[in-house]
């Protein structure tokens, strides 16, 4: 049987530079930042007191007030996500096609906040007190599963945890099924919230900027480069089987064009310690392609302002693409919306889509002072124009997960 050809038809995304695709595409070309104060929570007992917040999340706006209660931040921001993207794709769910649709979401903490405001409820008060219907709230598959509630959807519904890479394994996953002919849409993407439990254990690594007690600063492949900067944010794209989409008049956004994923074993003493895993899973992904490195003009960078990553990732581009790497034009989104952990892929997916549709190539700003280890165009501070007919997305794990997804343009 020959593979179903997958297509983007919606996109849905809050983040801390803008809500909305064509709002997110237009901050990532301004060069917006989306770094400020925390106000969601306490943090007088930390010497980094700023994230990518976002702000003015109202989700009555997106999914009305019906059961809003029983809902934690992730669930919120991913059913409001759902929401954006169904409504961009023209989409409308029924009990004709509910069957042929599916979910796969990438998230590791989305639980953690709700866990411990149930735990620690039921410690005071004791396991009779506690608020059942708030359990939900408390498994990592709630997100996905409120989602196919929320919407009745009635397909596979699948959560991926592999850290930084989950977003990304999640739209692979959902890629597979609309070629397997195994469904005809599917709702794909990632999600992490920013709650005090999370901050915390990212603060007691040592991986935020700012910890020592400098100014936190986000600035990949900058020499100054001294940790991430934490936030949230929710993206979920619409992906359907390409005779699905133009059956039904959709407006096909890109093309998947081919992914790949590697694993490597690593250690918590040597954490990005090699990079055999993120090439392999690159030239997975070009293979699945059937495309050359010269046939990519943009790569979206997973690049978090981390000495090791950045290193790494740019030597890794230098060896798989040989010569073409100095004409590549590679950039982090992370510099403007920071490390939103699982949720980070679907937020690169969602750039590298804009980069296509409205021809221009994201910046990496806060870019000052060069580091000699890091030496490819990496669109210093303004967004460029430019054609691009295939972007590669990557993802890579601290401990071995590695994610390559190629992209491109609609050929009609």
């Amino acid at each position: 049987m020959t593979p179903r050809r997958v297509v983007i038809t919606g996109i849905g995304v809050l983040s801390p530079i803008a809500i909305g695709r064509d709002s997110f595409w237009n901050a990532m070309i301004e060069g917006r930042t989306g770094f400020s104060p925390i106000t969601v929570f306490d943090t007088g007992s930390f010497n980094v007191r700023s994230a990518g917040e976002i702000r003015d999340f109202d989700p009555e706006v997106f999914i009305g007030r019906k059961g809003l209660r029983d809902l934690d931040r992730s669930t919120r921001l991913v059913c409001s996500a759902a929401h954006l993207a169904l409504d961009d794709a023209g989409f409308e769910v029924s009990a004709g096609n509910s069957h042929l649709i599916g979910i796969a979401v990438g998230t590791t903490f989305g639980s953690l906040h709700s866990i411990s405001q149930f735990d620690l409820q039921g410690l005071r008060e004791g396991p009779r007190y506690v608020n059942p219907s708030h359990f939900p709230n408390t498994v990592i598959n709630s997100p996905a599963s409120r989602v196919s509630i929320r919407f009745q959807i009635k397909g596979f519904n699948t959560t991926i945890s592999t850290g930084f890479c989950a977003s990304l394994d999640a739209f692979c996953y959902a890629s597979d099924f609309i070629r397997m002919g195994r469904a005809a849409a599917v709702l794909s993407g990632g999600v992490e919230e920013l709650c005090e439990e999370t901050f915390f254990g990212f603060y007691r690594l040592g991986w935020l900027s700012g910890s020592e007690g400098s100014a936190p600063i986000c600035c990949p492949f900058d020499s100054r480069r001294n940790g991430i900067i934490f936030s949230e944010a929710a993206g979920i794209l619409v992906l359907e089987d390409s005779l699905h989409a133009k059956g039904r008049g959709a407006e096909i956004l890109a093309v998947v064009r081919g992914y790949g994923n590697s694993f490597e074993v690593s250690s918590k003493k040597e954490p990005h310690r090699g990079r055999e895993g993120l090439k392999k899973a690159i030239r997975i992904a070009l293979n699945d392609a059937s495309l050359s490195p010269e046939d990519i003009h943009y790569v979206s960078s997973c690049a978090n302002s981390t000495r090791e990553l950045d290193r790494i990732e740019t030597a890794v581009i230098r060896e798989v693409f040989g010569k073409h790497a100095s004409r590549l034009a590679v950039s982090s989104i992370k510099s403007m919306v920071g490390e939103s952990f699982s949720a980070s892929g679907s937020l690169s997916v969602i750039a590298a889509v804009g980069a296509i549709r409205k021809g221009f190539i994201p910046p990496t700003v806060n870019y000052r002072d060069n580091d000699p280890e890091c030496d490819l165009d990496y669109v210093p501070n303004y967004a460029r124009q430019g054609n691009l007919e295939n972007v590669l997305v990557l993802a890579s794990d601290p401990y071995g997960n590695n994610t390559a997804l190629i992209l491109g343009k609609n050929e009609g």
